[in-house]
């Protein structure tokens, strides 16, 4: 795992009585594991994992933690810091039947759904301080049949209906990179047509504000085209003219009404502003659709780098990677995303407790 100084710090600036919410993801696929082996080996806070007994029980055996270590609980309360424990959330069973490794039912796929929102309602109700959630099958909440699951295409599509925010972002960070996205889970030939400036405002604004709570004072934002080579001026392309530049613009007025200090570059050629982020000349990146990020951050920070949703009224992150249900229940998922997940949440938390006593800020 890399050293970076950023998640090195995440030690010195965790709550020591600070309850992370997990929801465990697919029962079918690599979220159990990973999510029993990051929970062992935590020891500034108390992750609370939502999931069935019987998986996560399953889950602990697969990955070498002794039985006698996870700890059941009806309150989060219960729940404390501390490598000792493994904390599982005491709930009704959602499984009739232990999963079928890399194959999610019907019944799998209403699980992931169940699990995704109580883990929410721990954090929502002020018992747990972020969501840290495994990865789940979209395709499989989606066809499950559960109430509201026909709607759902991720995360943080459905965590925003869920708590009601009008701006939601898709961020991705790593030591290497920090990117957020205009766009999210699209069909591709939709993308121009939803890049407009109020989003692409919304996800400017909301990158440089992680940027100042993971510590930068004056973060340098670059902010990317959706054409190649930012659009020649309009000959390849209009998108960089009527909608990216002006919602630089916004954005840029929104952060100095805020007494945000940020510097907004931008439109810049995709491949120029990912390069350059890499070699440190940004903080930053704002993409405008989810693969022009994804692909330079998985290149870079595979395994490595977090998924956090910004402009939602609590912390949330999640690993960078899906089910990997081709490695599902052998034992060879590696928990080190989980493990980046976390030590991100403890970051954020934080900060996102000081702007609540000080919402000025």
């Amino acid at each position: 795992m890399r050293a970076s100084k950023s998640r090195a710090r995440a030690a010195s600036t965790a709550d020591q009585t600070s309850v992370l919410a997990v929801s465990t993801g697919c029962p079918a696929g690599v979220g159990p594991e990973i999510s029993v082996a990051a929970a062992a080996r935590e020891k500034r806070a108390a992750l609370l994992l939502v999931g069935d007994e019987s998986v996560l029980r399953a889950a602990a055996a697969l990955v070498g933690v002794r039985a006698s270590r996870l700890a059941f609980v009806d309150d989060a309360a219960e729940a404390r810091a501390g490598a000792r424990h493994v904390w599982v959330m005491r709930r009704e069973p959602m499984l009739s039947r232990f999963p079928r490794p890399g194959v999610p039912s019907h019944e799998d796929g209403a699980a992931q759904l169940a699990y995704i929102d109580d883990a929410l309602d721990l954090v929502r109700s002020g018992k747990a301080q972020a969501l840290v959630t495994a990865p789940v099958s979209k395709e499989a909440i989606a066809s499950s049949g559960a109430r509201g699951a026909k709607q759902f295409r991720g995360h943080t599509e459905h965590l925003a209906r869920r708590l009601g925010s009008r701006e939601v972002v898709m961020a991705f960070e790593s030591g290497e990179i920090v990117t957020a996205l205009v766009t999210t889970h699209l069909p591709l030939r939709r993308v121009p047509a939803a890049i407009t400036p109020d989003a692409v405002e919304c996800a400017t604004y909301w990158l440089a504000k992680l940027l100042c709570d993971l510590g930068s004072e004056r973060p340098k934002v670059a902010v990317a085209s959706l054409n190649p080579h930012a659009g020649e001026g309009g000959l390849l392309g209009h998108e960089e003219l009527d909608a990216i530049a002006p919602g630089i613009e916004r954005a840029r007025q929104r952060l100095a009404r805020d007494k945000v200090r940020a510097e907004l570059i931008g439109p810049v050629g995709a491949e120029t502003a990912f390069r350059r982020a890499k070699a440190k000349g940004f903080d930053g990146v704002v993409a405008m659709y989810h693969d022009q990020a994804t692909i330079p951050m998985k290149l870079v920070s595979f395994g490595e780098a977090v998924n956090v949703t910004l402009g939602l009224p609590i912390v949330r992150t999640s690993v960078d990677h899906g089910t990997a249900y081709d490695i599902a229940w052998q034992g060879k998922a590696d928990p080190r995303a989980m493990v980046t997940a976390v030590e991100l949440a403890l970051r954020l938390a934080p900060a996102r407790a000081r702007r609540k006593l000080n919402p000025a800020k």
